[in-house]
């Protein structure tokens, strides 16, 4: 008969790695929000560039300008447009990854409960074998101490 009872290390083990992975997603869901964060100051510091511009070329179509200046203005009003859009575009693809990432995080979580529930039964289920084996030694000795005085 084995006398040792040792708990399976594989589902510490496992339960471990799922916090592993945990850490590693909370981490990448960090850097996206700081991703977002700085995409978003970004939008608002062109729209504000965009805004001061639109209305230094209203202001300056009362004066009298030269063509080339309003093109340029204009042009550089477009180029303006086209990166907010463009900034509009990347917030909605961190977003996106910002929705994967919290999804992944969820489902690591769910494993995480996984491996640590069938490690906790395990503990369990050795620590019920250990009391088991105890009780009938305990049992044994209390019997084997009630025949000794018997016979004396």
């Amino acid at each position: 008969m084995n006398s040792a009872v040792v708990a399976r290390p594989c589902f510490t083990v496992l339960a471990q790695k799922a916090e592993e992975q945990i850490a590693l997603i909370h981490s990448e869901m960090a850097q996206a929000r700081t991703r977002l964060e700085s995409l978003s100051s970004s939008q608002a510091r062109v729209q504000t560039m965009y805004d001061e511009y639109r209305l230094k070329l209203n202001e300056n179509q009362n004066e009298s300008q030269g063509m080339r200046e309003a093109m340029n203005q204009r042009q550089f009003m477009t180029q303006l447009l086209t990166l907010m859009q463009r900034v509009k575009v990347d917030m909605g693809h961190t977003e996106n990854l910002l929705a994967s990432i919290k999804e992944r995080l969820i489902a690591a979580e769910r494993d995480r409960i996984k491996m640590q529930t069938l490690a906790d039964q395990n503990a369990r289920a050795v620590r019920s074998v250990f009391n088991k084996r105890e009780q009938r030694q305990m049992d044994a000795l209390g019997v084997m101490q009630f025949n000794l005085r018997l016979q004396t």
